[in-house]
């Protein structure tokens, strides 16, 4: 069973909820055990915030105002990548929680979150045309009854 889908959102919070729903929708439909849908929704709310607020446009020719997300179910596998037209990740700066050590700081743990709901965690810049891609991914586990399980 292979299920994908892909998104073009506008960088707005309201798009955040959208694609989770989707998500979970889709998971839930597909018979994921609702754990591991929790935890992957969780981790593209986080990647898709980040999108939201760093993602803007500042290469040529880049859409300030939108932001992609795609997500794969594949087997046992689900794998998602949220990319942005924003400033990318600076260079030699490592992809850690801005505020490590602070248990109520309020933002720069979304990265975290996402290293430590997902599987597997690729953080880079897009090639050439400026921009960050946040890309998961995660073994799925099916319900009992699931209707698309893999085989």
């Amino acid at each position: 069973m292979s299920i994908w889908w892909s998104l073009h959102l506008r960088r707005e919070a309201a798009s955040v909820p959208l694609a989770r729903r989707l998500l979970l929708g889709t998971m839930e439909t597909a018979g994921v055990d609702p754990d591991v849908s929790y935890d992957l929704s969780v981790a593209l709310s986080e990647a898709c915030a980040n999108a939201v607020e760093h993602g803007g446009g500042t290469a040529p020719g880049a859409v300030s105002g939108a932001y992609h997300v795609t997500a794969y179910l594949d087997g046992e596998l689900c794998r998602i990548e949220v990319t942005d037209s924003g400033p990318g990740f600076v260079a030699g700066r490592p992809h850690r929680p801005a505020h490590e050590d602070d248990a109520t700081a309020e933002n720069g743990r979304g990265l975290y979150l996402i290293r430590e709901l997902a599987d597997h965690v690729h953080i880079a810049n897009k090639p050439g045309r400026g921009g960050a891609v946040v890309s998961f991914d995660k073994l799925l586990k099916w319900r009992k009854d699931a209707p698309l399980m893999a085989v």
